[in-house]
């Protein structure tokens, strides 16, 4: 958790255990209750439930497990986190099939206890973002952005901010990274939000048809012709149309393109008069627009016309943590949908998740999530994808990955260290002092 203090029910009949134990996790910047029972545990928590419990699993009269059980029938979902004696392994087992976030055997060291409860505070912190989640539609009728990282909050920021301008706005990112989302965000918040939603898949559609699904024709315009057509520009008059994928536009299309949206009018195939046009254009590309403008692929007085703003969207493999709140949204919504129970999303199906690259971004992530939730599947691909742990000691190995992201996190940012920095919730002079210990910078 970062921001406020979490709040953790410390639970143990030793109390000078107990003692420490609420000094070891208020020395951690944490807020600890000592509960001596788990009677009085349970009664603490129904006043104000905390973020976490840290119990011993073994207490008169009300136990660990006993107090866990009695937690969640009352409706609560915080991590509990069991501390056992030796020789009590296989109740802690028992524990966590029953839902125990982890356990910690006797005696035990101190960071390593920290380290389990962090963990436990950003499941649960993750499981309450899910919980918020329950009401979606299914994914491709909702208009949420999910996910609590820098990168996606800047991206709903920058969607709030054009989607009441009525610009045309060009979207790039590589495939399955929720560019459509996104445009389908842009209408849902902007003015035009009752108009239609008319999508056309520009790598699809037919050069020698391109006048005819676009423009429209009327009635007897060549055989067959039978009756008029309203063409994708007419038909989304007062809303907005999608072009996706604009950079597969034959140039020779793009000028006709260009000359109606400059006119904001179009003529039908086989009709003498003009029909004016007021929509909003969204183009998506999966290709830097301006960099094939210069390579002479895409002409640049239509991209100037179409780019009154433009959005990027970010790699998964960029998303850190919100790779599992977005496969675990998933992964509900496909239960929900075949009516299956959700299989329990347990820590090393996590550390998958984000030791893999995910090269087919979200498309990739939602089909592992559904293949997961069926249990038809592994949540990580196989096939080579994840990335291999570095070798060496943890402390080797926790660098390695620190240098991994900040050097990530510098190109895509094209070293703007502010920007880079805010993205990986580091205080900029951290992250330059990282940057120039592990060589990232002179």
């Amino acid at each position: 958790m970062t921001g406020a203090k979490a709040m953790i029910h410390v639970v143990d009949d030793d109390l000078d255990h107990l003692a420490a134990l609420v000094d070891l996790v208020e020395a951690a910047g944490h807020a600890a209750i000592g509960l001596s029972s788990g009677k009085e545990a349970l009664a603490a928590a129904g006043q104000a439930a905390p973020d976490a419990v840290l119990t011993d699993l073994r207490m008169p009269g009300m136990d660990g497990m006993a107090l866990m059980a009695a937690l969640r029938a009352e409706g609560h979902a915080m991590p509990v986190v069991m501390l056992t004696g030796h020789g009590d392994v296989q109740h802690a087992v028992r524990a966590m099939r029953a839902g125990a976030e982890d356990f910690l055997e006797k005696p035990y060291d101190a960071a390593h206890l920290l380290a389990v409860l962090a963990r436990a505070l950003a499941s649960g912190a993750a499981r309450n973002e899910l919980a918020r989640l329950q009401d979606l539609v299914q994914a491709r009728e909702s208009h949420e952005i999910l996910g609590g990282s820098a990168a996606m909050d800047a991206l709903r920021k920058r969607i709030a901010a054009l989607a009441p301008l009525d610009v045309d706005v060009v979207i790039t990112g590589e495939t399955g990274t929720g560019k459509e989302l996104v445009a389908r965000a842009l209408h849902a918040q902007g003015g035009r939000v009752g108009g239609p939603y008319v999508g056309v898949n520009c790598a699809a559609l037919p050069e020698a048809l391109f006048e005819i699904e676009m423009f429209g024709h009327a009635a007897g315009a060549f055989p067959g012709a039978v009756k008029d057509k309203t063409g994708k520009l007419e038909a989304a008059n007062g809303g907005t149309l999608v072009l996706d994928e604009i950079e597969a536009m034959p140039i020779a299309l793009q000028s006709k393109l260009l000359r109606a949206l400059q006119e904001r009018q179009i003529e039908r195939l086989g009709e003498n008069r003009l029909r004016p046009l007021d929509l909003r254009i969204v183009a998506t590309s999966k290709t830097d627009l301006a960099a094939l403008v210069r390579a002479g692929g895409f002409r640049s007085d239509l991209y100037w016309r179409l780019a009154g703003a433009d959005i990027a969207t970010e790699p998964l493999r960029a998303m850190g943590q919100d790779i599992v709140l977005i496969f675990a949204h998933y992964a509900r919504l496909a239960a929900r949908r075949y009516g299956r129970d959700l299989p329990e999303l347990g820590f090393s199906e996590r550390r998958a998740l984000l030791s893999h690259a995910w090269p087919g971004n979200v498309r990739e992530l939602k089909a592992a999530a559904e293949a997961f939730a069926l249990g038809i599947g592994r949540p990580i691909p196989s096939g080579g994808e994840a990335m291999p742990a570095a070798p060496g000691t943890l402390a080797e190995r926790v660098a390695s990955f620190e240098a991994r992201e900040i050097r990530a996190a510098l190109e895509r940012f094209k070293g703007n260290s502010e920007l880079a920095a805010r993205a990986l919730g580091l205080p900029r002079r951290t992250l330059n002092d990282k940057a120039k210990r592990f060589g990232l910078r002179g």
